[in-house]
């Protein structure tokens, strides 16, 4: 990977980033582990990571071979893990794309597991109240790029941050965020955006409807170009009427906003 970096500017005091080529880093963050691109068969976890009669159990994955690179850094001492994930992880949503699978804490199960399967890395042992996980997809021409970001305090009190970025060698296809990763998305950031998404696709319609059901007390505007279409489909799905409005937001594809 290439660590040419770049000033980004700040996104929020606490926790301001530069880049590395296309991935955010952490200020005054010190690298600890760096792996150059190199081909391999890669799997990423869509659901939290257990281990049942000793063998690994996952609810769904993303499995691919293409080219990864990661890098992984370690913060100052007054930086805390959400900090610096939460930063990393807007500048790049900033960048386009959308989370496939986000998760918090417990939520995403052993911690021991994501750092000794999934990233082979035992510099990111921590507990599992002490963690959290986005594995993004970008959109566009990068559409098969995916960004994983994990973060985590480690026994020793260190705070780590794992940025790994995933360009496959051949197109990934479509993949679909979980539904909590939708709902999780949309309570945190207040919005929805998912730029390649034109005409109601019949997937997606079902998982943006199962999404919204899951917290029928909150009302979204939808925008785009469909926007309409979008609605009528979701209340066929059972959302009801009138949680769903049709926005004036100027976007490309699909654009969901909690009304708050």
């Amino acid at each position: 990977m290439s660590i040419r970096i770049l000033v980004a500017g700040c996104l929020g005091l606490a926790s301001p980033l530069l880049w590395a080529g296309s991935l955010p880093v952490p200020l005054d963050a010190k690298i600890v582990d760096q792996r150059p691109p190199l081909e391999q068969e890669r799997v990423y976890p869509l659901g939290p990571l257990r281990k049942i009669s000793g063998r690994l159990r996952v609810e769904d994955k993303v499995e691919s071979r293409g080219q990864v690179s990661s890098v992984t850094y370690q913060l100052p001492a007054e930086r805390t893990a959400r900090e610096a994930f939460t930063s990393a992880r807007e500048a790049l949503q900033e960048e386009g794309g959308y989370p496939l699978f986000w998760c918090e804490k417990r939520d995403c199960g052993e911690a021991s597991l994501w750092a000794n399967v999934v990233f082979k890395n035992a510099k990111l042992n921590g507990g599992d109240e002490q963690q959290a996980f986005i594995l993004l997809r970008r959109s566009a021409e990068e559409a098969d790029t995916l960004v994983a970001l994990y973060s985590v305090t480690a026994g020793n009190k260190r705070v780590y941050l794992h940025v790994e970025e995933f360009v496959a060698e051949s197109p990934l296809g479509e993949l679909l965020p979980t539904s909590a990763t939708v709902m999780r998305e949309l309570r945190d950031t207040g919005k929805l955006d998912y730029p390649d998404l034109t005409a109601p696709l019949p997937a997606w319609v079902t998982l943006l409807g199962r999404s919204l059901n899951l917290d029928s007390t909150l009302r979204v505007s939808l925008s785009g170009k469909q926007a309409e279409d979008w609605r009528e489909q979701l209340v066929k799905m059972g959302v009801r009427a009138a949680r769903l409005e049709v926005g004036t937001a100027e976007t490309e594809g699909l654009h969901l906003e909690l009304i708050r």
